[in-house]
């Protein structure tokens, strides 16, 4: 049993005399929604994120941000992604579409990520209920169509006490339209300057409203193009702003090569690739005075992956009695992406699954040199593409009601919550490993001079196999028997399926209302139960889980679970209109959660809320939170990846950690890092030229947090229309789900010296590389994370209009983690690192005057580093920390990074609104990062691409 200390005891004992006292059930979380007349003799009760209490005031102890369907539309977003990726709380994108490498059923989704904690550690809500998941517990946001969007409420506290899991960083709420009356039209068109990237999103929402009750429609279609690599600076080459030649270009390329004499040779463009003395030269590698036999994986790479959605929402709600309705909620998205990378780079000396290696065979009718040889081959012909596709069913339903006793008045619900995902991955451009042995396998001159494999006397039909010239194509040898010849395709290149589906079923009930009267005000209180399910199923295709084929080998993932969980809220008035005492109250909330995976938790929450004047509210929580193991943690199947930027610090020039003892007792002292192809690194960093593997844990347990908040909401009555929110907050996340990465361990190894991480790979005996390396999900180390929030909003009238600034900002004063239990391991900062920007700004200003209307948009990412991959770039050369064990980790800064958004609009007299705007209207591009954050390329995956210009009409019928 999990039980948060002592905060937890203290609350339960607090709130128990409420829920003795009533017999209650409860379920999904309530959300902020439209506001519900109870009578014309009571007030108005409305529901409160972060709270499952109907209230009369929407100021909470907690910290609520939210964006309503017109600072969306001033933006000129067309996405409920945009609206959170570009909110200063926001991390890096899970996911971004600029990951393309990126493998899993996750791929194609969109995520959020509050505080950089991680998409799985926020919490999203449609009005008040859980979105469905994935098996890695990812909720995605595409299924949301932007056009039934009333507002968004982003909860920036821990909320583990009212909703569940995952609420460690906070929650997000999407509040959809509902009682809408009439006909909208919206259409929207963009793209960049390069012609590319173009969005198109239309949209059309309809309503009616009667007596009793309303129905709100909406459908929407939107697309959103791709943009290639090789069309921008920063992407086109894996080192844009340097000559370095062989980290731009690969010698394992589209030119066929062979191994023979020591020496590696590629067929002369022109030429008939068949008599070695006359056809053939030594391959040469790219220099300044050409780029020789070698090629740029980048031109055949997305840099933006293109993305399209077909959705369709219906609200609607009916009085069946005198405070008794029906309400309901359902969606349906169709969503599908695609993916390409650069053709895979064959290597025969690699292993896949039971083949070990092989060879261009002696007697292939394509070998020049009539003896076994190694060969590397990239399939350029055949670039690799996943297309992903999923279909998104969820539907709410529920009874509600409210009744009085007395005076006392209650709010009940009771209903269910069904969600459904099918997804398929349709993949190609991987070769079949055992087909691809054959096809290079013996092979002759038929009298019908067609070649095919075997020999004469014992001839494989060309029914059962294709012979392949991995050394032809591009001008060298013929087009038959290459890898533009699509009979080759066909054997070489079978077309894989993963599929996957993940259901969540709920069925919930709560009342809520009010207990009795005390001098300051009404204790209010509410209470539920929630019963929750989990099934999931992501089964990669049969050749991938069998290791034939040069795709990432991974087995299927299949699992469930289920909960029950009872949570008891309560709402005390402490004093109210006195001296710097105008009111100060008191939220307790408590939650048991019991778990057929692990067991059982209860995490509880304290806030206080004091308003010493009307014009200021001080406000303070405490709270414990959890996140549970997901079925893909607990029960997914092994996968391999080939790992990018892998740092080796024992290597002899660039290793952090060459030449200390550690490293010694494990390589030579002149031991070099090999990258693909088997040759040595030119920077610290590369890509592995033998996979890793990862894997789940059936025995994880779930990660705990523990979350203070303080802040202030000021509304000073000397300044009209300025309000000044701050919010300092700090979470502690413990027993963290750490998914290991391969850097993280070597490091640990021979930088950290924690013997128990060297114990988790071993080295090639030959050649000394990291040959075998398993890594997995385990609970173990913490995280730490600290900062403030501050939002300044004012509107000014004047004469010439009305300006208006809106100004938020978050700084993160830490970001501090480690991956081991090991008490005498250092905590590694994350802050002014990478993606973990210390400052996020926005500042919004507009102007309104009549019809028309400006808004200007500054977004704000502070400086940031990585470590250094060349020697002159690198303006901390001598940077080391405890944390590094006083070990010279030299570090490179670049400075901050600001975008610059515009729009004009009009309110024309025929109901219709016309923006045109500019999305980094000065084309700023951000700095060159070889740590790739968030991305497969040398660029940040968060930041813009580009201007993007773009133009919005909305009509009202």
């Amino acid at each position: 049993m999990f039980t948060n200390n002592k905060l937890s005891k203290a609350v339960r004992l607090a709130v128990a005399f409420g829920a003795v006292s009533t017999v209650a059930f409860t379920g999904a979380a309530f959300a902020q929604d439209a506001a519900k007349e109870e009578s014309a003799e009571k007030v108005e009760r409305i529901d409160v994120t972060g709270s499952r209490i109907r209230q009369t005031d929407i100021e909470t102890a907690q910290p609520v941000f939210t964006m309503d369907r017109m600072d969306i539309a001033n933006q000129g977003f067309t996405s409920v992604t945009d609206i959170l990726q570009n909110m200063s709380s926001t991390g890096a994108p899970p996911i971004s579409r600029s990951s393309v490498l990126s493998s899993g059923e996750g791929v194609g989704g969109n995520y959020a990520n509050l505080r950089n904690l991680g998409a799985n550690r926020t919490l999203v809500l449609v009005n008040g209920k859980r979105l469905g998941i994935t098996t890695d517990g990812l909720q995605d946001l595409s299924a949301i169509p932007m056009s039934m969007v009333e507002r968004v409420d982003v909860l920036k506290d821990g909320a583990s006490t009212i909703y569940g899991s995952d609420a460690m960083a906070g929650v997000v709420n999407i509040i959809t339209r509902k009682d809408f009356e009439g006909l909208e039209l919206i259409a929207y068109t963009g793209e960049y300057d390069q012609g590319d990237g173009a969005k198109t999103n239309v949209s059309l929402v309809g309503g009616v409203v009667g007596e009793k009750g309303s129905i709100t429609w909406g459908a929407e279609w939107r697309d959103e193009g791709e943009v290639w690599a090789k069309d921008r600076e920063f992407s086109k080459l894996g080192r844009p702003d340097r000559e370095d030649y062989s980290s731009n270009y690969t010698l394992v390329g589209q030119y066929g090569r062979f191994s023979y004499n020591g020496q590696w040779w590629v067929a002369d463009r022109p030429s008939t690739a068949s008599d070695f003395a006359n056809d053939f030269h030594v391959q040469q590698a790219a220099s300044a005075s050409g780029l020789g036999d070698t090629s740029n994986p980048n031109e055949q790479m997305h840099l933006l992956t293109p993305l399209s959605a077909r959705s369709l929402y219906l609200s609607s709600n009916y009085e069946l009695a005198e405070n008794v309705k029906f309400t309901s909620d359902i969606g349906y998205t169709n969503r599908s992406s695609t993916r390409q990378i650069a053709g895979y780079p064959l290597q025969s000396a690699s292993t896949f699954g039971a083949v070990s290696g092989w060879f261009l065979d002696a007697n292939s009718y394509f070998n020049p040199v009539d003896t076994n040889v190694r060969f590397t081959r990239r399939g350029w012909e055949m670039p690799r593409t996943t297309e992903s596709k999923q279909d998104t069913l969820r539907a709410t339903a529920a009874l509600e009601g409210s009744f009085d006793i007395g005076e006392r008045y209650f709010d009940w619900d009771i209903g269910g919550l069904y969600s459904q995902s099918n997804t398929l991955q349709i993949g190609r451009g991987d070769f079949h490993v055992p087909n691809t042995v054959l096809a290079t396998g013996p092979s002759f001159m038929t009298a019908q001079g067609i070649v095919q494999c075997g020999t004469a006397a014992n001839p494989i039909p060309l029914t059962r196999c294709v012979p392949w010239n991995p050394l032809a194509g591009f001008g060298a040898g013929s087009e038959a028997n290459s890898l533009s010849d699509p009979a080759v395709q066909a054997f070489l290149f079978p077309t894989s399926h993963a599929r996957g589906e993940t259901t969540s079923s709920i069925f919930f009930a709560n009342i809520g209302g009010l207990l009795f009267t005390l001098p300051a005000g009404d204790v209010t209180f509410a209470v539920g139960t929630e019963h929750r399910k989990e099934e999931g199923v992501f089964s990669p295709d049969a050749l991938a889980q069998s290791g034939m084929t040069t795709t990432l080998a991974a087995g299927p993932t299949r699992g469930t679970y289920d909960l029950d969980e009872y949570y008891a809220e309560l709402n005390v008035p402490i004093l109210a209109d006195m001296d710097f005492a105008k009111e100060v109250s008191l939220s307790l909330a408590s939650r048991y959660s019991d778990y057929s995976s692990f067991g059982d938790t209860t995490n509880s929450k304290i806030g206080l809320k004091w308003k010493p004047v009307d014009e200021l509210l001080v406000r303070a929580t405490m709270s414990e939170g959890f996140r549970a193991p997901t079925i893909s943690n607990l029960y997914g199947g092994g996968s391999q990846s080939f790992v990018t930027g892998f740092i080796d610090p024992c290597d002899s020039v660039y290793g952090v950690a060459k030449g200390t003892a550690r490293c010694l007792q494990d390589v030579p002292a002149d031991y070099r890092q090999l990258q693909q192809g088997f040759i040595p690194t030119t920077g610290p960093a590369a890509q592995t030229p033998v996979p890793f593997n990862s894997g789940s844990n059936p025995l994880l347990q779930p990660e705990t947090s523990e979350t203070t908040t303080v802040g202030f909401v000021w509304s000073p009555e000397f300044v009209e229309n300025l309000n000044v929110v701050f919010d300092w907050w700090n979470i502690k996340i413990e027993d963290t789900m750490v998914t290991d990465t391969a850097n993280a361990i070597v490091d640990d190894c021979y930088v950290g010296l924690i013997e128990s991480r060297c114990a988790m790979f071993s080295r090639d005996p030959v050649n000394h590389i990291v040959s075998n390396l398993t890594y997995g999900l385990r609970n173990a180390g913490m995280t730490k994370t600290a900062g403030f929030d501050l939002g300044l909003a004012y509107k000014y009238e004047t004469e010439f209009g009305t300006f208006g600034t809106n100004w938020n900002s978050t700084y993160i004063e830490k970001y501090d983690s480690k991956s081991t239990n090991d008490p005498e391991a250092l905590l590694t900062p994350s802050v002014g690192y990478g993606s973990t920007f210390r400052v996020r700004s926005n500042l919004g200003l507009s102007w309104n005057l009549g019809d028309f209307g400006v808004n200007w948009t500054m977004r704000y990412y502070s400086s940031t580093k990585e470590r250094c991959y060349y020697t002159d770039k690198c303006s901390i050369p001598d940077f080391k920390a405890d944390w590094t064990n006083d070990v010279v980790t030299p570090y490179n800064r670049y400075g901050s990074t600001t975008f610059n958004d515009v729009q004009f609009s009009y309110h024309a007299p025929w109901e219709a609104r016309i923006s045109v705007g500019a999305n980094n209207v000065f084309e700023k591009q951000g700095p060159i990062m070889y740590s790739q954050p968030s991305s497969n390329f040398a660029y940040y995956g968060g930041f813009d691409i580009g201007r993007f210009w773009y133009v919005r009409y909305e009509q009202k019928f």
